[in-house]
């Protein structure tokens, strides 16, 4: 087992790798559509591959498993999209820097959901009525994403961020796509101020993201692995729908439904075990719905325009 941790954790450097040297190391660089979306059907055949190599090694219950865990952390991670894209428009990031925020904001990303991962498998084995708490605690994340109307970002009342601000100066400007440059003394970029808002945020998804594949299952390797696949193609996804975000209007309905859904799974889990074959199929079916109203709504709006 060791040796598939040490082996899937060295094919996440090389894929890390590979990215940072085809896109970090090319300055001005700006991601277009085309490639962002095959970068992003890498990522899901590349997942694709991983499901059927679980089939052979453990099994139809662990693939399944492994299947809805990614649909769900996928879904979730694409709303976290919505944000970036907010606050990118916020600090008017050019272009041709966001691909760098978001690469170094993945891999922290990956870094907080290892240890959020490892917490939560671990509370639960130990005290099993934390199942109980991570429930509630979805069907109230499900409850206040319904009631949320249209999105807002106030980065200047981040604790973080402001905290950040005190303790180093910020330049007026990004110099040239840098995080930190040194002048008369070392200054942070605004870039890097950007980095800290997408950090902070991601960490708060996190809290909703996390437990929410703990109702699935409590195989470590398996809530890691499916996390990981969702995060790293984060990023391309991000291009690949930055123009089409709007379309989905009623996306966020649809992952209320699925929050709500996962946290009565484990509220309801000591009197019923919901099938993981029945989790999946409910997940997916709540999702295309929710998207397929979206896009037929806006459908009928350009016709009626």
């Amino acid at each position: 087992m060791i040796l598939f941790w040490i082996l899937f954790n060295l094919f996440v450097l090389a894929m890390l790798a590979l990215d940072l040297g085809v896109f970090q190391n090319r300055p001005g660089h700006t991601v277009k559509f085309r490639e962002a979306l095959a970068w992003s059907g890498v990522w899901v055949v590349l997942a694709a591959a991983f499901a059927v190599l679980v089939y052979f090694w453990h099994g139809r219950g662990a693939t399944l498993e492994f299947v809805t865990g990614y649909i769900i952390e996928l879904s979730l991670s694409i709303d976290n999209l919505f944000v970036f894209l907010l606050v990118f428009r916020y600090f008017s990031v050019p272009n041709e820097y966001q691909h760098r925020v978001l690469f170094w904001g993945i891999l922290g990303a990956l870094v907080m959901r290892a240890f959020f991962i490892l917490a939560g498998v671990g509370l639960i084995k130990r005290f099993h009525w934390i199942v109980y708490v991570f429930g509630a605690f979805l069907v109230y994340s499900g409850l206040q994403l319904i009631r949320q109307g249209d999105r807002e970002i106030h980065p200047d009342k981040n604790p973080v961020l402001r905290l950040f601000r005190r303790i180093v100066p910020v330049t007026p400007d990004y110099v040239n796509g840098s995080f930190f440059v040194r002048r008369e003394r070392l200054y942070a970029t605004p870039l890097m101020v950007v980095l800290l808002v997408v950090e902070t945020t991601d960490l708060l998804f996190a809290v909703d993201s996390i437990p929410a594949i703990l109702a699935i299952t409590l195989d470590t390797f398996i809530v890691y692995t499916s996390n990981v696949f969702a995060i790293l193609g984060l990023r391309s996804m991000y291009f690949a729908l930055a123009g089409l975000m709007e379309m989905f209007e009623y996306l966020h309905y649809g992952l209320s439904a699925v929050l709500i859904f996962v946290g009565a799974k484990m509220l309801l889990s000591r009197f019923y075990e919901i099938p993981t074959h029945w989790a999946l199929t409910v997940v997916a079916g709540v999702l295309a719905i929710s998207i397929l109203a979206s896009v037929i709504k806006r459908r009928r709006a350009s016709v009626t325009s």
